[in-house]
């Protein structure tokens, strides 16, 4: 036992979280462990994703601690039973655990106190009652401030700043994120407290879309994570943020890839809710790439974990020309989303829906709406992204001219952005403007970028629609296809394998495969995904 619990202590002091959590665990079984040791096992059980053991164990130690007279070290235990149980959405649990952890050290204005009005002033946030956080985490700050507490400041800090946002004070909550990375970099923070700030800092950061301060939090929390090979814990976020990231600078192999190992992360050793983001974002790869019926099951696999499909979904419905449907869904989400931070992400796409409709005037109001938040939140992303609005709802209205100056704009915010998916993107309707103007060259020059960026992404639908508008793709008319390769090209656009074709047509799956490689050939296309856009870009598909 003793040789265990040394090792387990050791192991701790490595951050091999794993080992500490198996070597202590074994020592705890041959002789309960004193409340120290419970501690250090309790956080090697949380970091490894072992929650319901963390908290069993958080709990024998919080009673050690008030059997040998230390109320403060009880009360301590108590805040990370609150912490994580609020955390893990079991509010009521988590309350109790403060109110008891707080009757210990009544009459003290010390950390524990303090660190247990964080926690009310957490469960204030997930109860919705901002004014009632805002003012917790405000006072947490002092606390922890006067008793030299810097994990406590940092801890209230980020949650005070994720309240401004909240209430659309973006300026002073970016400082508050600044100051709390100051805490992580000396740090001066424990294991659970860096992953806790530094996923909840890049996720109000994209809130904000401040993709710079993400890219920074994501850095240093891929660098925690790597030097902890046996991390368990806040792995998967990492992983969903750094695939995030590698979507956005054009990746997208790499996201791919990132993307299916969070998920495989979060899924073990207990499934965590992290795994709808983590299907969101394959969603939102399928969907780029053309891959229709595999976004359609993504989306719909994120929002069975928790996690709102949207815009996703209903851009895709826009790719399977559904546009009244999408339409009357993100107009349904935004309503939901109330505040800016909440309808900030879903504004792009409200206003591209919007024009596909041919309601103008919408988009002209989720285009202003962004250059207004643009303008307050001083975001390069968002500046970029208000520009590239704005210059395909002027194109709309008939004003190719102004269009040129706020889509030039755009694709330099892009391209200093390293954003090629949303540059080539831009560049389609420089060419549209530039046709609009009688300049044809200039049409021909942009549109003929634009789609090697797509061609070099994968990105099949964008493809077809910038082969539509070059006058280089085949008509339905023109394309070749026989009725039967027109049945086949409509199942493929389903997502079905050959199996399923050739089942459903009472065909052989090889002669499926020769109707397939014939449709590839017609269409001048060399994958599936190919075939699947053009059979929606042109009404052929199911």
């Amino acid at each position: 036992m003793a040789d265990a619990l040394a090792r387990g202590r050791l192991a701790y002091e490595r951050q091999s979280w794993a080992e500490a959590q198996d070597r202590l665990s074994a020592a705890d079984g041959a002789a309960p462990l004193d409340p120290d040791d419970l501690e250090r096992l309790a956080v090697a059980s949380y970091l490894t994703g072992h929650a319901d053991a963390a908290i069993d164990v958080w709990s024998r130690a919080h009673r050690a601690w008030i059997r040998d007279g230390e109320p403060p070290r009880a009360a301590r235990c108590g805040f990370w039973l609150a912490f994580a149980l609020l955390n893990a959405g079991e509010l009521a649990r988590g309350a109790g655990w403060t109110m008891r952890a707080l009757r210990l050290v009544q009459g003290s204005d010390g950390a524990e106190r303090g660190r247990l009005g964080y926690c009310r002033a957490l469960h204030a946030v997930f109860d919705g009652d901002l004014a009632a956080a805002r003012a917790g985490f405000a006072e947490a700050v002092e606390v922890g401030t006067r008793v030299d507490d810097p994990e406590l400041v940092a801890l209230a800090q980020v949650g005070l700043a994720r309240c401004l946002i909240y209430l659309d004070q973006v300026t002073e909550a970016t400082a508050l994120f600044d100051e709390a990375m100051v805490a992580v970099a000396a740090r001066e923070l424990s294991p659970i407290v860096v992953g806790d700030l530094c996923c909840t800092v890049i996720q109000g950061c994209q809130e904000i879309l401040d993709l710079r301060r993400a890219k920074e939090w994501t850095s240093s929390l891929s660098t925690w994570c790597d030097s902890q090979p046996e991390l368990v814990l806040y792995r998967g976020q990492c992983l969903i943020h750094r695939a995030e990231l590698m979507l956005l600078h054009g990746a997208w192999a790499d996201s791919v890839a990132e993307a299916q190992l969070a998920c495989d992360r979060l899924a073990r050793p207990t499934s965590q809710p992290a795994i709808g983001a983590a299907r969101y974002l394959q969603g939102e790869l399928h969907r780029l790439r053309g891959e229709l019926a595999a976004a359609d099951e993504a989306y719909r696999e994120a929002n069975r974990w928790g996690h709102e499909p949207q815009p996703g979904l209903a851009l895709l419905r826009l790719a399977q020309g559904e546009v009244r449907a999408a339409c009357a869904t993100i107009r349904r989400v935004l309503d939901e989303a109330g505040t800016p931070a909440g309808r900030s992400p879903l504004l792009a796409a409200c206003a591209e829906l919007m024009l596909a409709a041919g309601d103008v005037a919408a988009a002209r109001g989720a285009a202003d709406e962004l250059r207004r938040l643009a303008a307050a939140w001083r975001s390069p992303f968002l500046d970029a992204q208000a520009a590239h609005v704005t210059g395909a709802v002027l194109l709309a209205e008939g004003d190719p001219r102004a269009a040129l100056g706020e889509l030039r704009h755009a694709w330099v915010g892009w391209r200093d952005l390293d954003a090629p998916y949303e540059a080539a993107r831009v560049r389609v309707l420089i060419g549209r403007a530039c046709r609009e103007l009688g300049d044809d060259d200039g049409a021909s020059m942009e549109l003929d970028a634009a789609r090697s960026a797509f061609e070099r992404l994968g990105a099949a639908l964008d493809m077809a629609r910038v082969d539509e508008l070059s006058g280089t793709a085949p008509t339905a008319a023109r394309c070749g296809l026989t009725p039967r390769e027109l049945e086949v090209l409509g199942l493929v656009a389903t997502g079905r394998t050959n199996r399923a074709i050739a089942s459903e047509l009472v065909i052989s799956e090889r002669t499926v495969a020769t109707h397939v490689s014939s449709i590839l050939a017609k269409l001048g296309v060399s994958s599936r995904a190919g075939a699947t856009a053009y059979a929606y870009e042109h009404g052929l598909a199911r």
